[in-house]
């Protein structure tokens, strides 16, 4: 007995005195509540691709024999989306870098009402394509912005896991679609088609206000100049003051900014805006460059 106690009070001594608690490990840090938040949020966009599909999988029946249009009328109203779509991704990018991500969510929110409304009050083929097209920028631009703003707030160690929430938005809205249909499949036909597509406005109204109180993104605000706020926002939006340290260094110096650089209001270059980027992409791609294109346009087929 002698002998273990004195082993005991050896290894106190060789831990200096620790006791059992001091040799549990690390506790993890806790996520970032506001963060994920934000980033869920964004992803819900996506509902509004999600909520085209399914609502109109549904409403082409009644709005065939409301219209008195054919088959190939029909076929047209409901691929035309990915066309009028693309419309929208093409310029969300430049928008998105314009007025910030946050507002270019704002706008595609409302957009997709206006088109929302606009195929709701339709009363010709014309006039409903006309909506649809609105729509369908609409859609675009949501497409294109939720994975980025998602990605440029998460804290990195929930980002591989939120930015996967635009697809599982996408599905959620099919599924809202499906519901309207079958809610408002029991109203007159003239009605019932009409309001299936007039309720997709209010996703998108509540969306765009809800987007008014997120962050805008930390990565747009310093290729403003915005260090200041940028800080802040990570600050917020950051695990730990570290983690936000780290990421506020990582984005100064892809946008050129020197390190030692403090400042709440620095300029930027142009060249940090993003131009030449596509001469970069497509006309001198370095090896790593011209891999990445492959692996992100190849992703998609």
């Amino acid at each position: 007995m002698a002998h273990q106690k004195a082993d005991v009070n050896g290894i106190s001594d060789q831990t200096g005195q620790k006791t059992i608690a001091d040799f549990d490990p690390p506790k993890r840090p806790r996520k970032n509540v506001f963060a994920i938040a934000c980033a869920i949020l964004a992803s819900m966009t996506s509902i509004l691709l999600g909520y085209d599909i399914g609502v109109m999988s549904g409403a082409a029946i009644f709005i065939k024999d409301d219209l008195h249009i054919n088959d190939v009328q029909v076929e047209v109203l409901l691929g035309i989306l990915n066309l009028y779509s693309l419309l929208g991704s093409a310029a969300a990018g430049r928008t998105s870098d314009w007025i910030g991500r946050r507002y270019t969510i704002v706008l595609a929110g409302a957009i997709f009402f206006v088109g929302a409304l606009l195929m709701g009050f339709a009363t010709n083929y014309s006039f409903l394509m006309f909506g649809r097209f609105v729509a369908g920028v609409g859609v675009g631009y949501a497409l294109m912005i939720a994975p980025v703003y998602t990605a440029e707030v998460s804290p990195a160690s929930s980002r591989g896991f939120l930015t996967s929430f635009p697809e599982v938005f996408i599905n959620g809205g099919i599924l809202l679609g499906y519901v309207s249909n079958y809610a408002f499949s029991k109203l007159p036909t003239h009605l019932g088609w009409r309001l299936m597509l007039g309720v997709g406005a209010i996703p998108s109204v509540m969306l765009a206000v809800g987007v008014l109180a997120m962050p805008e993104s930390p990565r747009w605000l310093v290729m403003q100049g915005r260090l200041g706020e940028a800080r802040r926002v990570l600050e917020k939006i950051s695990d730990t003051h570290e983690e936000a340290h780290l990421r506020l260094a990582d984005i100064k110096q892809a946008a050129g900014i020197p390190e030692h650089c403090n400042d709440d209001i620095v300029q930027v270059s142009k060249q940090s805006h993003g131009e030449g980027v596509w001469k970069e992409l497509l006309v001198h791609p370095t090896p790593a460059v011209r891999h990445i294109l492959i692996a992100a346009v190849g992703i998609h087929f």
